[in-house]
């Protein structure tokens, strides 16, 4: 007989406990084992825990309380410190989530998966927690956990709102407290779906996505990226606190309802420093009519905060990327499955954007997202032909550029197939450059532009742009890439050592995006660490079984210093 109920979970594991098993067996299991009996074990039983079982080098604990949960793990880390055992690492994971329950005692369900994915984002020496614990524990235990933002884990359909133990650096600031710039600034919050149809979240999402890119037109505000803005969704949030850690004065938030053809959508725009409430409105129509909907809430947001902005710079908004609403709609779907960054999850989305464009055969943005698709395979190591996806994805790059080639998101997507298949590196910083001229709020296209600066070796405006990047988003979902191209600019400069700290912070921030473990493998072999970047290495070789130094020279641009790069990965053991 099986039972559900809620709980807090505890996942964790030793760091490199297969290399040091390798190193020293028996010696490595007494001491596991005597970790387990004098530490775990009592800690666990002091905090009203249960340790459900043991896996060798982990183990796994229910909790009735979340914050007993966190207590336990910080007491278990403190005393293994103690103990000066400095190569024994724990990582720790805790999530509050439904559980089922064995007869046996045994555990399973999301609640545990995800306790299992929290400890594979730890730091060795660290605790990760999820969203659900950190709003039950923040204010009750003397420690603090920073914010990582939403990540996609392993077979888990949406986002983790994930929070990691603060160093003791980033104890002595507050995270929150970003200064606000020397413009308007605005976050647009994710749209609450007030209809029946939870797929309807969906078209909720892109509505507002929609005003986001409308008011990143403006170069007179700065508006806050949709990846950090969205990382508040589902959860009842201060606005005040919104502001401090977005690093905004404003804050739009909004519901729709759609029944049928029916559609009300309402906004709100708050002072987020005062919580003054400077507009409000509610817009009903048809469905039919959703983009004059977007655009009269545009209008009349920017009118609300500055309305010299509207008549100076409206002309910037972009021509509408699609009038067909099944376009938007499969297009709306595909995005959502490629932020994912699964190889099942790239498959669907293309297949969604084909019957996009095939909806609406102008309909260029679709197109750019199939090349950027195309460019993930090869990226990620799931291609089984290099060379004929690179044509296919420049193919699909170069038709999107002639549907829409005045449209700064098909520019910086199109630009980045092109350039990763290998077309002119020069020809797509100066697409990159068109794009940031129309749409200066894009931290995609500033991140890319980045990235083509590091291949093309200008690592100190390189620095510059993904900085610019990490501060339009500073939630982001995609803030590994912001942190693997600071990574890249240290490592090809040769300071190794910096280097292997920010492709740590990468790997943490997503540990399935193999280019993070890459440039961590080839860091710690010039390092000269090579017993971690052997271990770093398996860990690629696991998440990609066919990762080779001919696949990586494949899978990306020919830079510079290529050849720093593919040492590196040969120091390390990876095979030819």
């Amino acid at each position: 007989m099986t039972t559900r109920r809620l709980a807090a979970i505890l996942a964790a594991d030793v760091v490199g406990f297969s290399s040091m098993m390798e190193r020293d067996e028996e010696g490595t299991l007494a001491r596991v084992k005597a970790l387990q009996r004098e530490v775990i074990e009592p800690k666990v039983k002091e905090r009203g825990g249960r340790l459900v079982k043991t896996t060798g080098d982990g183990f796994l604990c229910e909790f009735s309380s979340p914050v007993e949960a966190v207590r336990c793990a910080l007491e278990v880390q403190e005393a293994n410190k103690a103990n000066g055992e400095s190569d024994l690492l724990l990582r720790m994971g805790i999530n509050l989530g439904d559980i089922i329950v064995e007869q046996d005692g045994d555990i399973y369900g999301d609640g545990v998966n995800v306790a299992a994915r929290l400890e594979q984002l730890a730091k060795p020496g660290g605790i990760s927690i999820s969203g659900p614990v950190h709003d039950q524990v923040e204010g009750k235990v003397p420690v603090s956990f920073v914010s990582r933002g939403e990540q996609q884990v392993k077979n888990i359909t949406r986002p983790v709102r994930v929070y990691s133990l603060a160093t003791a650096a980033e104890e002595c600031t507050d995270p929150r407290a970003l200064p606000l710039p020397d413009k308007p600034s605005i976050a647009v919050l994710s749209f609450t779906n007030m209809s029946s149809d939870p797929i309807d979240q969906l078209f909720a999402d892109g509505i507002a996505e929609d005003i986001i890119t409308a008011l990143s037109h403006f170069r007179g505000l700065f508006v806050i990226a949709r990846n950090s803005s969205f990382s508040y969704r589902d959860r009842a949030v201060d606005i005040r606190q919104v502001g401090n850690e977005l690093g905004v004065r404003y804050v739009l938030k909004g519901s729709v309802r759609r029944g049928g053809q029916r559609l009300r959508v309402t906004g709100q725009l708050i002072e987020a420093t005062s919580g003054r409430h400077v507009w409000a409105d509610k817009i009903e129509g048809t469905v039919d009519e959703i983009f004059d909907v977007q655009d009269k809430i545009t209008e009349q947001v920017v009118g609300a905060i500055q309305p010299s902005l509207w008549e100076a710079e409206a002309e910037r908004l972009r021509p509408r990327a699609t009038e067909s609403l099944t376009a938007y709609e499969l297009y709306l779907r595909a995005t959502a499955l490629l932020e994912q960054i699964t190889k099942e999850g790239i498959a669907e989305a293309e297949e969604l954007l084909v019957r996009a464009t095939q909806a609406d055969p102008n309909f260029g943005l679709s197109f750019a997202l199939q090349a950027q698709c195309y460019f993930l395979r090869t990226f990620q190591g799931w291609s089984d032909d290099i060379e004929a996806d690179h044509r296919i994805a420049a193919h699909l790059a170069r038709m999107a550029l002639q549907k829409s080639s005045n449209d700064a998101e098909v520019l910086w997507r199109a630009a980045f197939a092109l350039s990763a298949a290998g077309d002119d590196l020069y020809q797509c910083l100066a697409m990159l450059e068109q794009a940031l001229e129309l749409n200066p709020n894009s931290a995609h296209a500033w991140q890319w532009y980045g990235w083509c600066q590091i291949y093309a070796g200008s690592y100190a405006d390189a620095v510059v742009s993904l900085e610019r990047a990490r501060r339009l988003s500073p939630r982001d979902l995609r803030a590994h890439v912001t942190t693997l191209g600071l990574c890249a600019c240290e490592f090809y400069q040769e300071r190794f050592e910096p280097a292997v700290r920010l492709a740590r912070e990468a790997v943490a921030q997503n540990p399935r995006f193999t280019s993070n473990w890459r440039y961590l493998v080839a860091a710690l072999a010039h390092a000269g660490r090579q017993a971690e970047a052997e271990e770093a290495a398996r860990q690629l070789k696991a998440i990609d079984p066919k990762a080779s130094v001919r696949s990586m020279q494949g899978g990306i641009l020919k830079t510079p210093r290529l050849d720093l790069y593919i040492t590196g990965l040969r120091k390390a053991g990876l095979p030819e």
